[in-house]
């Protein structure tokens, strides 16, 4: 297991995380009518934060987020599944696109939009809980060796 915590590594992940949260973003806002979306963006936004992970562990990362990975995959199919209500509350056919204008700051909303950010959480939520839980486990596994090692642990081997 490599220890988080080398210079060029920290200095990377603090310039470039930045960097690709906005790219994330730009995939996000762009996806509905162009290539891209909420599939990439939420891969783009893992790969973000795994950087930082590399960077500074597991803990470090989970404080980042401020909200556990899980919550997001639950937050990111709600939104999914909100998204198609409208056009069916309207009568139209199930997942049917519906578009607002909001006045005050000339902005479109539009039900796709709802459901690439829905895409978007849970892709991230997941590709996160995977991340941080298999280094989580990895770290486990090398403190449980090195105190066997020691001889302080004295459970069986598994």
């Amino acid at each position: 297991m490599v220890k988080p915590g080398t210079l060029i590594l920290n200095v990377a992940a603090g310039l470039l995380m930045p960097l690709q949260l906005m790219f994330a973003l730009f995939l996000l806002l762009r996806g509905h009518d162009e290539p891209g979306g909420g599939f990439i963006a939420g891969l783009v936004g893992a790969g973000a934060f795994a950087l930082y992970q590399f960077a500074h562990g597991p803990a470090a990362t989970r404080r980042l987020l401020h909200v556990d990975t899980r919550d997001l995959i639950g937050w990111g199919l709600f939104l999914a599944i909100l998204s198609a209500l409208p056009g069916w509350a309207l009568g139209e056919p199930f997942l049917t696109a519906q578009f607002w204008k909001v006045p005050v700051i000339d902005v479109k909303v539009s039900t796709p939009l709802v459901f690439d950010i829905g895409v978007f959480l849970v892709v991230l939520g997941s590709v996160l809980t995977a991340v941080i839980t298999l280094t989580e486990l990895d770290q486990a596994e090398a403190e449980r060796k090195e105190r066997r090692e020691e001889g302080r642990d004295k459970t069986w081997n598994r």
